[in-house]
């Protein structure tokens, strides 16, 4: 097994984080592989994990599958519900290609923040940008699907 923490630093969201603060972020972070069709966690499941992707690719998806769904890739972060009450996941994610992933627990993230507030700043300035690359290109889909309708109609 490689070591989690060096593979964490290869994020981008985690470029010129503090060594001590990289650290704390791989402490409790486990490897695992998806299949295609497994599912990460469900719209509506208790939120309690932040996910890397090494590999592959997943889908997320709200309530049932369908076109305008998201895919991320390898060097994405996913999920951020753990961050906030009611701590449940509001989209459904599924791998739709063999996929290996590290996993952050949320709780521990959590508890060093509030424990550390120099590390919890730095890792919700990190947070902040990965909700605003999602809004964005869910924005992006959304004027997608405008153009689209638009053409058709």
């Amino acid at each position: 097994m490689k070591n989690l923490n060096e593979a964490i630093t290869k994020y981008e969201i985690f470029r010129g984080m503090k060594p001590e603060h990289l650290a704390m972020l791989g402490e409790g972070a486990k490897e695992v592989e998806f299949h295609p069709g497994d599912v990460l966690f469900r719209e509506g499941g208790p939120a309690n994990q932040f996910y890397l992707i090494e590999s592959g690719r997943i889908a997320l998806e709200a309530h049932e599958p369908a076109d305008g769904t998201m895919t991320l890739g390898a060097g994405e972060a996913l999920g951020w519900s753990w961050l906030f009450p009611p701590f449940v996941w509001h989209f459904q994610a599924r791998a739709i290609e063999p996929a290996h992933v590290i996993i952050l627990s949320g709780a521990h993230l959590l508890v060093t923040a509030e424990r550390n507030h120099d590390f919890g700043y730095e890792w919700m300035k990190r947070m902040v940008q990965v909700v605003i690359r999602r809004l964005q290109a869910t924005r992006n889909q959304l004027l997608a699907l405008q153009v689209e309708s638009a053409l058709q109609g």
